[in-house]
């Protein structure tokens, strides 16, 4: 049985993994350091912005500081408003489906809590969700189950009746360490083989094909 889903945001319902590519060079270069691999860039999406740039620049995430500022300024500049057409296809009717099929939805993202607040409301999408959680809303980030474990008690549902969707290992390995299942998309920011390596207990490629699964997953019946 399925009660809720708790999805990822980067990479799974809005198309930004290029564009984190993107500002994460834009904000090397203003910090005069060598632009970075891009795969070792995708690898970090879905830690909090602070790790993920300390371990390209080589701190700790005190230490980054600078470099999350100038992040977040390049992001609220030239990504936000870019955000309701970075949707992939078949996320805005896929949710609208699945809130009609009576299934709890939370977001639980490696952004800190003003920035999922952002997104959300940019892409549209604040009447959908139940519930938004930002990394900064608990103590541990992905890969600990924190945020998904507070998901599934705000939402008012149990681990064994919640299944987590994401495009990173970060997302999988959450699921798994919050005894959940988990769909795994691979048209996000890893390659399929590394998604599979993880455990995934669904592999969907498109967003569509969450839907279905999720509500086959549900008893629901496709109109």
């Amino acid at each position: 049985m399925l009660r809720a889903l708790l999805l990822d945001l980067d990479g799974t319902l809005v198309d930004t993994p290029q564009a984190i590519v993107d500002v994460t060079q834009g904000t090397l270069t203003a910090l005069g350091l060598p632009p970075a691999d891009p795969q070792a860039i995708k690898d970090g999406i879905g830690l909090p912005l602070p790790v993920a740039l300390a371990q390209l620049i080589g701190t700790g995430p005190a230490g980054a500081a600078d470099a999350v500022e100038i992040y977040r300024v390049l992001w609220r500049t030239h990504v936000t408003p870019r955000v309701p057409q970075l949707l992939y296809p078949g996320v805005r009717d896929g949710l609208s489906e699945l809130k009609r099929a009576d299934l709890r939805m939370a977001v639980v993202t490696g952004k800190a809590q003003d920035g999922a607040d952002s997104t959300v409301a940019a892409a549209g999408l604040q009447d959908v969700f139940d519930v938004v959680l930002g990394y900064t809303s608990v103590a541990n980030p992905k890969p600990a189950p924190d945020i998904a474990l507070l998901a599934a008690e705000k939402l008012g549902v149990s681990a064994d009746d919640s299944v987590v969707v994401g495009d990173s290992t970060h997302d999988l390995e959450m699921a798994s360490r919050a005894g959940m299942r988990s769909i795994a998309v691979t048209y996000g920011a890893l390659p399929e083989a590394a998604l599979r390596a993880a455990g995934p207990t669904w592999v969907a490629h498109s967003f569509s094909e969450v839907v279905r699964i999720a509500r086959g997953l549900a008893n629901v019946r496709s109109p």
